[in-house]
Parts: C-alpha cells; structure tokens; sequence
C-alpha cells in the first residue's frame, strides 16, 4: 500500500482525498497538511480516515513513511514545495501549474534531473472518457493526418475578483487546460500562437489587465492548425467541446449531461443542460489520473503527465499573453526559458 501525504486541503486537495479514499486501490491518504486547517477541516479530514492532520507540510516531507506527496496548495507554491519533495526523495503529483514562472518550473526541472523522483502533472482532462476517446481514434488512424483541431471551453459563471487578481490570468489559469488539449490531440508541440481577448462579462477584470473572453489561434510543429475559444461565462452550463478534422475524417465531442434524455412536444424539442462546472464533468477523470501515478510508481514505469508537458502549456500561454498585448502573433521560440 503506497502512503500519501496531502499538501493543501482546498478544493482541488479534498477532491483528490476523497476520490483516493473512496476509488483509488493500492493506496491511501496517511496525513494531509494546510496551513489554514479548521476544526472543520480536521473533522472532515478524519471522516475520510486521515488522523494525521498538520499546518506545516514540513511534517509530511519528514515522514519516511510516506512515499509521494500531492502538492494541490496555492500555485505560487508549488514548485518550492515540489522542489523540497524532490530533495526529500518523495515521488510527486503536482496539480497545474508547476508554476507561473518558467525559472521556477526550470528550477523544478533540474532538481528533477538529478533524482529518481516520479512527477506527474494534474491535467485530469486528459484521462475524461471522452477526450480518449478521441484519442483512441486519432491513435487508431480513423482521422488520418490531423488538420484542424477546435476546443470551447466556457466556464458557468466567472470568478470572484478577488480570484482572478491571483490567478496568473485567464490563459494560464483557465485556457491553460485547452493548451495541454492541443497538444494532447495532436501529439504535437505548438510552436505559434495568436490571441484576442476582451472582457464581455467582468469589465472590471480590464482594471486588473485580464480578459474573460478569448479566441487563441495555434499552429503546430506537425502543420495542424488549432482554434481555441474560451469564456467565463455560459448561461447553460460548463462548455465542453472539442473536435479533430483530419484527411480521412473528424472526431468530435459533446457535453456531458445528466442524461441523454430528449424530449420531444409540440411545444418543441429539449434536452439536459450541461453538467455544471467541472468537478461534476471531471470527477472520474480525478481518480484516473492519480490511479495512472500510483501505478507509474509501484510499477517503475514511466508517468503520463511529465514534467515537460507541464511546461509547454506555461510557454504557449506566456506567447499567448505577449500576443495579446503587442498585438501581433508570437512564437513559442521567443519566449525565453
């Protein structure tokens, strides 16, 4: 049995505590450490079995019992804390992003270099049923050579300014996630990029110098084109969607919804929203992706999520930023690392 420890018990960390209690085999959560830790959350971290509860993840990195560490704390965290796991041998799923700044994911990245440290990075969409099975297709030369990739992604309702303030901005908080899309689909690295943004649904984000809507354009290093539109806000629901066009064909996917229930009257045809925000779309994709590292780990195998594919989506947001502001398209080779 592979012992965890947990570092950051917000949402994202009790996602991943509850979903490595209830469906994850071959391992369980033995402390948990946050330093905003409630009687509340120690009671809640109790319910799932975890007695070991600190304030300082200092406690969990002594520990030579516990053989890797989920980093899900704050982002401007998580390299150092990935940086002192690595020196203290524990092997790493770091949720996204390793960071905001390349010399910090570089920092990680050298650390790494000299270890036998397994790091896995949490981009859960790559493990959702639908975004394999696309692909699987693309895999199985269903589509043929790849030449226009499409991705929507739109959030339900905007976040709190107080959020977006810290957040990096949308494309590397939000978008960030259709940029490892890309690259996924594609088995491609990008290697241009051109945004446009503006703020429709927050104009108080312009204060802060973000966006809420976005249209980013890529070209990738195998001649694919890929157009990525994002909001955040959709008055129906989380937003979805992705489709592959090849020369022999397309792939495409819908959202999910509670069920695939149409109805159909005289008054007219309707169907289910979609499911609402991501940890009802996601949540099994969560324990899929943490199963995958668990197994990379006991198995001496290879993770599926690196080090390096949680630098490249940091590199095309920073040329997605710069080609927002000086209003030209950016290569990635500009963005200096």
């Amino acid at each position: 049995m592979l012992n965890i420890g947990m570092i950051g018990a917000g949402r994202i960390g009790r996602v991943h505590a509850e979903s490595i209690t209830c469906h994850v085999k071959d391992a369980r959560v033995k402390a948990i450490a946050d330093p905003s830790f409630t009687d509340e959350g120690r009671q809640w971290a109790r319910s799932l079995g975890i007695d070991e509860v600190y304030t300082d993840f200092h406690e969990i990195l002594k520990d030579a019992s516990i053989d890797a560490v989920l980093i899900c704390s704050s982002t401007d965290t998580h390299a150092d804390i990935a940086i002192e796991a690595i020196h203290a041998h524990k092997h790493i799923f770091c949720e996204k992003p390793v960071s905001q700044s390349l010399s910090k994911i570089r920092e990680t990245a050298n650390a790494l270099s000299h270890s036998d440290v397994k790091f896995q990075v949490g981009f859960n969409r790559r493990f959702d049923h639908n975004f394999e099975a696309v692909r699987s297709a693309i895999d199985a030369g269903k589509i043929g050579d790849i030449h226009i990739v499409k991705i929507t992604s739109r959030d339900p309702d905007a976040p709190p300014l107080e959020y977006a303030r810290v957040s990096g901005g949308l494309f590397l908080d939000m978008t960030i996630h259709d940029f490892d899309m890309a690259r996924y689909l594609t088995g491609s690295d990008v290697v241009e990029v051109s945004a446009y943004g503006a703020a429709l649904v927050e104009p108080a984000l312009r204060d802060i110098g973000d966006i809420d809507t976005a249209i980013i354009t890529l070209k990738l290093a195998n001649g694919a084109l890929a157009v990525i539109d994002n909001s955040r806000r959709a008055a129906y629901g989380y937003d979805q969607r992705a489709e592959v066009f090849g020369s022999k064909g397309q792939v495409s996917i819908a959202n999910d919804s509670a069920s695939s229930a149409v109805i159909s009257t005289v008054e007219g045809i309707t169907g289910e929203k979609p499911l609402y925000f991501f940890l009802e779309r996601y949540m099994a994709s969560f324990s899929r992706e943490i199963s995958l590292f668990v197994q990379a780990i006991v198995k001496d195998t290879e993770v599926p999520v690196n080090i390096n594919d949680g630098l490249q989506p940091v590199l095309i947001a920073k040329a997605a930023q710069r080609s927002l502001m000086e209003h030209r398209p950016v290569m990635i080779s500009e963005i200096d690392y």
